[in-house]
């Protein structure tokens, strides 16, 4: 770990033994949240991520943005994933640019998902990889894009497995070749962050990829749940065309988080026109709305309606 935690006394005669103090902290830390007692975990983060330990500050913004030990502020968590991100964090790269992603601040999600990707995290390179093959908030490069979601693919990453497997029905082979010969040396010159070690206690949980299509591939929603939200990726190919009003069925698609119900309804009601009818659910989450749509009678027909609703990120969930 990188964090530092002085010590008054202890700054001229143990200065080296700083960085072993902090760790020990965030690992108290760490206990006290895997044991549930999340307030006694933030109290012992917060003046760790004060001086700067850049765990302390990205676990810090993972209880803001889980709503634990905490109340739920965004704004908060941002922060201090920021402050961690640009210490080099790794989790707090990626987590932060999911955050970004689902407030809609995309060129800021691509700048730090782009950082993580280049350090061979696996969920960066498959929403970066999402974004390079959409064109969305950056230039489409199909190479390239393939060659970070089939990184990421053979990390054991499911959803970048599904991902893949429905490029590949619209990239060329040739150019799949090219790409996996670019993902063979980007994995040689940036090999693949290795797992936590045994011997460290899981920290709060960052964001995980869920399932995806590359037509409906999800991006992480930075809410209470680590449940993620992918964008929907794109292809040249015709798009299909959004499926009749079932009047019952297990799927939703879901649309957004939004801290405010006024502004989920707002959002239904500026695509209700393309949503063929379908009912809004207003999930609350906290201090958090989920809008979801539905319902579809499977998750095929789901992500075909995300597919025709071009721009908005949108995923596929199962109706509970």
């Amino acid at each position: 770990m990188k964090g530092v935690k002085g010590l008054a006394a202890f700054v001229a005669l143990a200065g080296a033994a700083a960085p072993a103090l902090a760790q020990q902290g965030v690992k108290s830390g760490i206990d006290a949240w895997q044991h549930g007692d999340y307030a006694a975990a933030v109290s012992i983060w917060r003046p760790l991520a004060e001086k700067g330990d850049s765990d302390a500050e990205f676990d810090l913004g993972q209880a803001y943005r889980l709503g634990r030990g905490v109340s739920v502020d965004l704004a908060q968590a941002q922060l201090w994933l920021e402050k961690a991100a640009n210490a080099g964090h790794l989790d707090a790269q990626t987590t932060l640019g999911l955050l970004l992603f689902d407030s809609g601040n995309r060129s800021g999600a691509i700048r730090w998902l782009k950082k993580a990707a280049e350090r061979g995290e696996p969920r960066a390179m498959l929403v970066y990889g999402t974004a390079l093959f959409n064109g969305d908030g950056v230039p489409k490069d199909p190479l390239t894009a393939y060659a970070y979601v089939s990184r990421a693919a053979a990390q054991g990453l499911q959803p970048a497995k599904a991902t893949l497997a429905d490029m590949d029905q619209v990239i060329p082979v040739d150019l799949r070749q090219k790409a996996l010969a670019m993902a063979m040396n980007q994995a040689k010159a940036t090999p693949a962050p290795s797992s936590v070690p045994a011997a460290k206690p899981a920290r709060p949980k960052p964001a995980k990829a869920q399932p995806a299509q590359p037509k409906a591939a999800p991006v992480e929603t930075a809410v209470a749940s680590p449940a993620p939200k992918r964008e929907p990726v794109k292809s040249s190919l015709p798009q299909p065309k959004p499926v009749a009003v079932a009047a019952s069925g297990g799927w939703r698609i879901q649309l957004g988080a939004f801290s405010q119900r006024g502004s989920a309804e707002g959002l239904y009601r500026k695509l209700s026109g393309s949503l063929g009818g379908h009912q809004a659910y207003y999930i609350p989450v906290g201090k958090i709305t989920r809008l979801q749509v539905g319902p579809y009678p499977s998750r095929e027909a789901a992500s075909a309606a995300c597919s025709s609703l071009h721009g908005q990120a949108c995923f596929p969930v199962a109706a509970k």
